[in-house]
């Protein structure tokens, strides 16, 4: 029972506007919002640049109107992003919180331009910076705050009261700009 023959309406909204309650009519799958099923559709709206929540709900009416709804994917044709929108609950007047629609805000971080980018920049900078973490390597961290190091050691101890003689070991810096 965690399908539904209500009418489902969305309504998705980016950056440069929304599509407005649009109903989604006809899937891929001849029978649509049946339990386990992923039904997909076209939804012709302008380009609304990057995607950032959508409100899905129906309408309530027919027998057995509720609806568990795991998560809503949405392609961008234009952009080639998917947008995805995680739900897991129920839109169902008699289960859950009682309401039938919900407003889903995007959980994947496809929201920001040049996230490949910086994945890209995040794994190039561990290929280079890994050596500093195998095992048996102790590192030094200066602390400009006590004037000391703060050492991670080995054995998974951590020195941090700092020794303000040993000026002259190894310092590896993590800059952190604002």
């Amino acid at each position: 029972n965690a399908g539904t023959e209500a009418d489902v309406y969305i309504s998705v909204y980016g950056e440069r506007g929304d599509t407005g309650s649009r109903q989604l009519l006809r899937s891929q799958k001849p029978n649509k919002f049946l339990k386990g099923q992923t039904d997909i559709f076209a939804l012709e709206a302008v380009h609304l640049g990057h995607l950032y929540k959508i409100v899905i709900g129906h309408n309530g009416l027919g027998s057995g109107n509720g609806w568990f709804l795991d998560k809503v994917v949405i392609k961008d044709p234009i952009t080639d992003l998917d947008y995805t929108f995680l739900c897991h609950r129920w839109l169902d007047q008699g289960q859950d919180d009682g309401n039938i629609a919900r407003e889903l805000t995007v959980t994947d971080a496809s929201t920001f331009p040049g996230r490949q980018e910086l994945e890209l920049k995040r794994e190039e900078t561990w290929a280079a910076e890994k050596w500093k973490f195998q095992e048996g390597n102790t590192l030094q961290f200066y602390n400009q705050l006590t004037r000391g190091f703060i050492c991670l050691s080995p054995d998974s101890t951590v020195d941090a009261l700092g020794d303000q003689k040993n000026k002259y070991g190894k310092v590896f810096f993590r800059w952190l700009y604002a």
